[in-house]
């Protein structure tokens, strides 16, 4: 489970390749640890900063517009030799690249509607579900029983539910699709040597989401707004990516999955301070039993 629930970041964040288990010093592993934590808090608080770029360019326009500026930026670096890949490798990025579109899509389009702390518990289920049940029927479902409990503390606040039907299906679609993120993202990982694959499916991906993104943000662009869309791909996306695949070689991958699972945590707090989201104290009790479902779910996994 340890390498499954690491492989892919949230709201299609750094795509992490598989890295075995490695003995580390301790100094690696606290830099691995800040790493991961630097990492995480991009993801989350640039998430939470892209909330006025959504407003003004729609879900689908956000995408489009980070997913340019990011493989743009990806592509001058590692500069990918496009001419030579073989059909299967093709296909690999071609599907990753599809579902990293359709799955930011999704996130962005269920952070428009719910709490930002919601939607990444929500979206969050789908790679601890595909976790667990890559040891079968077991008492390890137990696991995405208690994040599901977790979530449900989450839509509510005491009074009212605080997420609406179409944002909450948004979150289960981004939670879908970043569960086949991440089992594509292996096969990927496996086929292409360094971040060419990543930097390809990312071209992909920027493709696959123009229909939708071009007509939403075009019209509304201005040059304020692309100087403030680059900054933001740059810190969502590509500074995980760096963080974390720096991370992978300083630290065990458990130890790696064990950090991911306070992603929630974090995104439920980048929505208290950057777009005043409160939460109540059976909202963060919610969060916890997210939190520490993952940690059970990576901690026991060959258990």
């Amino acid at each position: 489970m340890d390498q499954k629930i690491v492989e892919g970041g949230s709201d299609g964040g750094a795509a992490l390749m598989p890295h075995p288990d490695v003995a580390t010093s301790s100094g690696g592993i606290a830099a691995g640890v800040l790493m991961c934590l630097l990492s995480m808090s991009s993801i989350q608080f640039g998430s939470a900063l892209s909330s006025p770029i959504i407003n003004a360019y729609g879900p689908a326009g956000a995408t489009w517009l980070r997913l340019v500026f990011a493989s743009a930026a990806l592509a001058l670096i590692v500069r990918p030799k496009i001419m030579s890949y073989s059909r299967t490798q093709w296909l690999g990025v071609l599907a990753l690249g599809t579902v990293s579109a359709l799955m930011t899509t999704s996130f962005f389009s269920a952070i428009a509607r719910i709490p930002l702390g919601l939607a990444v518990a929500v979206e969050f289920l789908g790679p601890l579900l595909v976790a667990t049940l890559g040891f079968g029927l077991s008492r390890q479902l137990l696991w995405p029983v208690f994040a599901a409990v977790g979530v449900l503390l989450l839509a509510y606040d005491g009074e009212e539910w605080v997420g609406n039907l179409p944002g909450i299906l948004f979150a289960i679609g981004a939670g879908a699709g970043w569960a086949c993120y991440i089992l594509l993202t292996k096969k990927v990982g496996n086929a292409f040597q360094g971040l060419e694959g990543l930097s390809v499916s990312l071209l992909v991906a920027a493709v696959v989401s123009t229909p939708f993104g071009f007509v939403s943000a075009v019209p509304h662009l201005t040059a304020f707004g692309l100087l403030e869309i680059a900054g933001l791909a740059l810190l969502v996306p590509l500074l995980p990516y760096v963080l974390e695949m720096v991370a992978l070689r300083r630290m065990p991958t458990s130890s790696f999955g064990i950090l991911m699972s306070l992603e929630p945590a974090i995104g439920a707090f980048a929505g208290f301070v950057i777009l005043s989201q409160p939460m109540t104290p059976s909202q963060m009790f919610g969060t916890g039993l997210v939190v520490a479902a993952s940690i059970g779910a990576t901690v026991f996994a060959g258990s």
